[in-house]
């Protein structure tokens, strides 16, 4: 039997997002995350949540009722508990808010008491069976247009579900236009750059909060393991990546993202200390550093420095030669005719090194290849990797 190799890739113009039922019922299940707020994407979800996908028959109080696809028949009393409202009234004057962007339709039924509303575009954008069959609402999922949401979230002050839900649509997962992608499922806005920094003024212009409820809203996620925040220094911004995406969205395995990692796929910068640093020669005593006379100069002691944020890297992946003392790190100058086919759009003051990782002084078990570019703003403080 033949053996193929799968490629997961999204792409980041994808006009519409897949929601799975059973995550949007998690999320309402989940209390400690507020509500409230007056963008209505939350509210727009659990709508499209419950909406049919086929014809079926729902019985309420002994009267039958025919549901349509893109429709749903439920009680106030439903309606309110799945908005999370004190009163009905609320969770009714949600509905009026969604039908003046033309978003649903709803009507009366039962003398108030039941609630009939219809999802405009539903046919567009998710496919309608023509046959009638029950449909169980915790399972499968619907398709989300990105524009709709993106159009919702910036109609009002969005609540702390809203932020979770722009997140989640927001991810992109091994896709070439977006940087670090292929690391791990990455929040990218979509702001044309391919990077997924972000600034945390930008994120509560486009929820319509302020800077420090954005932080301690983000830092409430991260700590609910719901996000991984990494933050850098200076103006350099924030990179998000989501929890059990990969598991939700792949029915894969999810992956643990360092952000050592990512700075390097980010190219920011790192930081060396200073010669006179006293904890610079002792970075890492446990390994070997040799270096040819042929390098460019760079001390011994920051490129041990590179090197160990390196093998943070390296070990997160599962290289466990950087674990042992017996490692011996070996660098060595790249030819430029190695420059011209491999990386000619790196800069000509750029350093290039190869690095073999050896097994005692004669057993070379991997070879990498180091790039040093000088910070722009620090040309003699910094350097990528």
């Amino acid at each position: 039997m033949q053996s193929y190799q799968l490629e997961i890739k999204q792409i980041v113009d994808y006009p519409r997002c897949r929601i799975y039922r059973q995550f949007i019922q998690n999320l309402m299940a989940d209390r400690s995350i507020r509500t409230g707020g007056s963008s209505g994407l939350f509210y727009y979800t659990v709508l499209c949540n419950y909406a049919n996908f086929r014809t079926s028959y729902l019985r309420i109080d002994g009267i039958g009722y025919t549901v349509y696809p893109g429709e749903w028949i439920c009680t106030v009393k439903e309606l309110s508990t799945w908005f999370r409202t004190r009163f009905q009234c609320q969770a009714v004057s949600i509905l009026d808010e969604l039908q003046k962007r033309h978003l649903i339709s709803y009507l009366f039924l039962d003398r108030g008491k039941v609630v009939k509303y219809k999802i405009r575009d539903w046919k567009k954008h998710n496919t309608v069976l023509d046959y009638n069959c029950p449909c169980q609402k915790e399972t499968g999922f619907f398709f989300m247009p990105v524009v709709v949401a993106t159009e919702l979230i910036s109609a009002g002050r969005c609540s702390e579900m809203d932020i979770l839900l722009d997140l989640w649509m927001s991810a992109v997962y091994n896709d070439s236009q977006v940087q670090g992608s292929e690391i791990g499922p990455v929040v990218y806005l979509r702001n044309g750059t391919g990077s997924p920094l972000v600034a945390y003024s930008e994120m509560a212009v486009r929820w319509g909060i302020s800077k420090a409820t954005t932080g301690r809203v983000l830092k409430k996620f991260a700590d609910m393991d719901y996000i991984s925040l990494m933050s850098f220094p200076g103006r350099t911004g924030s990179v998000i990546y989501l929890h059990s995406y990969l598991s939700t969205m792949f029915q894969i395995s999810d992956v643990l993202v360092d952000k050592e990692e990512v700075a390097m796929v980010l190219k920011i910068n790192i930081t060396l200390p200073e010669e006179t640093d006293p904890q610079a020669d002792s970075v890492v005593t446990e390994h070997e550093v040799c270096g040819s006379e042929e390098l460019s100069s760079v001390s011994k002691s920051n490129m041990k420095t590179i090197i160990t944020k390196m093998a943070k890297v390296l070990d997160a992946q599962g290289i466990s030669c950087f674990r042992c003392p017996k490692s011996v790190y070996k660098l060595y100058p790249l030819s430029d005719a190695c420059r011209e086919e491999y990386i000619s759009h790196i800069q000509e003051e750029a350093m290039r090194f190869g690095m073999t990782v050896s097994c005692g002084e004669d057993k070379p078990v991997y070879t990498f290849e180091l790039t040093l570019s000088p910070a722009k703003k620090d040309r003699e403080g910094g350097a990528r990797v």
